[in-house]
């Protein structure tokens, strides 16, 4: 069975720090290009970050561009999203996607590819 699941969420402050991680079961991450999505109540679904196969070209929304990083640890099968300076507006539910583009742009922009179980982030004093 082919499951991909976003973990990490959690209640933390303004300026403060997650890690989201994104698992993959029934397939290996390593092969396709993985994105970051969120949606916040009443708001569309954005993409944040993808990273690409192969290469690991990334690619950031100027939303998160300076305050997330995208990375693979190929050897767990996981992407992790790691997020810095939190602000209020971050608040939503993240997901993790998978797609054979090795566009990262387009996959982020488009919003493209299989997604999963997201994770609640919320960011509040």
């Amino acid at each position: 069975q082919v499951q991909l699941v976003a973990s990490g969420g959690g209640l933390v402050q303004p300026g403060g720090s997650l890690r989201l991680s994104c698992a993959a079961s029934g397939f290996d991450l390593h092969y396709y290009t993985i994105g970051w999505f969120r949606q916040a109540p009443g708001k569309e679904r954005e993409g944040l970050s993808c990273i690409s196969s192969g290469s690991g070209s990334t690619y950031y929304a100027d939303s998160v561009k300076g305050r997330f990083t995208i990375s693979r640890d190929k050897a767990k099968n996981l992407v992790y999203l790691q997020m810095n300076s939190l602000k209020p507006e971050d608040t939503a539910v993240y997901y993790c996607a998978a797609d054979s583009t090795t566009n990262v742009q387009a996959m982020c922009v488009d919003l493209r590819g299989y997604g999963g179980q997201g994770t609640q982030v919320t960011v509040s004093s």
